[in-house]
């Protein structure tokens, strides 16, 4: 039996690059196919920040993967969400000169409909179809469920307090081997293991459902600040959210996805001291055994590191090709978030992919 989608994956997920004017100048960024509701920018030969745009909050606004500080408002960062790409201003965080950019667009678009839960977003923007959305909200202090919008189980939440100055944190549906995940968080901006320190405070030990999840009470995720939450579901032939064990080899383990990853962050979920390695198609060369794969990392202000071979990214998946620990320690576990470039089968005009 085939899944079969029903548009390119670079519909709604594009990266983009671009190269640093010596700030004297904006840079309008075109052709990422539409118009983004959520853009990720790092300078790749520099140690900047990442910075995280989304429609939601509006242009000028960010918050960073690497830091629990607040979010803040820069005229001069990303000015404006353009009908095929984005416009960035003249400040060195994300106009450095001659500096390679990389910025990762996704769209959501639909800002309209949503319903449930017991909290009511004050702004969001949806794709079902792409299963990705945007949430902006304010907590109540207390445990509450937040529509997401989806209509498909989350398997991913990423949530930002963006007045209180804390960690963002992450829900992934196969931490602890996707038992009890509710019951877990991973801080984006640390190389930590997933943790229980909070106890219910976090996802209130509660399982996201096909309309709502679930937030605890604390300064994290719903205490009385400003919050931005992406969520994401898996769609095949476009995205996944998955795990797998690491064997400490060069030939590491092949992970199918069922499609040829264009973007890839990587996390271990089991050792403290793992960093989020992001892999990015696009940027010199998909194939480790050829063109070397270079990384970035979320948690960290690093420039991209093209030491080694890290990972191949293939029609259908993608393969670790290098012994680190940090990708592939013996008997660990990670987790895995990828968007796909190609479905893995395509039929004329249709895509669809095997499973």
């Amino acid at each position: 039996m085939a899944a079969f989608i029903t548009f390119q994956p670079s519909d709604n997920f594009n990266p983009s690059t671009y190269v640093g004017n010596s700030s004297s100048a904006e840079i309008p960024v075109t052709g990422v196919g539409f118009q983004p509701d959520l853009v990720w920018a790092k300078n790749r030969d520099a140690t900047y920040d990442h910075f995280l745009f989304d429609s939601a909050r509006g242009a000028t606004k960010y918050w960073k993967t690497n830091s629990s500080v607040v979010a803040a408002t820069n005229a001069q960062t990303l000015k404006s969400f353009d009908a095929d790409g984005y416009t960035m201003g003249t400040d060195s965080d994300v106009n450095q000169s001659t500096s390679d950019f990389s910025a990762w667009s996704w769209k959501m678009g639909t800002t309209s409909g949503l319903t449930g839960g017991t909290l009511t977003p004050t702004a969001y923007s949806l794709n079902t179809t792409a299963g990705q959305s945007i949430l902006a909200y304010t907590g109540l202090g207390s445990a509450q469920t937040i529509p997401h919008g989806l209509g498909a189980v989350p398997h991913m939440i990423m949530v930002k307090c963006l007045t209180g100055g804390s960690s963002g944190m992450v829900y992934h549906a196969r931490m602890n081997n996707g038992v009890t995940p509710a019951d877990y968080y991973m801080k984006i901006d640390g190389a930590s293991n997933q943790d229980d320190a909070y106890g219910s405070g976090t996802w209130n030990d509660t399982l996201p459902t096909s309309t709502v999840f679930s937030v605890g009470g604390n300064n994290h995720t719903s205490d009385t600040f400003d919050y931005i939450a992406y969520c994401f579901t898996s769609i095949p032939g476009y995205s996944k959210f998955s795990n797998y064990m690491g064997n400490g080899n060069a030939d590491g383990p092949f992970i199918y996805t069922g499609f040829r990853p264009n973007w890839l962050m990587i996390k271990s979920y089991t050792n403290a001291s793992r960093p989020w390695y992001i892999f990015d198609g696009t940027n010199k060369g998909k194939n480790a055994a050829t063109n070397g794969n270079c990384f970035l990392e979320a948690d960290g202000t690093a420039v991209e590191d093209c030491s080694g071979d890290f990972v191949d990214l293939l029609s259908n998946g993608f393969k670790i090709r290098n012994t680190t620990a940090n990708l592939n320690q013996s008997t660990s576990e990670f987790i895995y978030a990828a968007f796909a470039e190609f479905p893995f089968v395509a039929s004329n005009s249709t895509v669809a992919v095997a499973r």
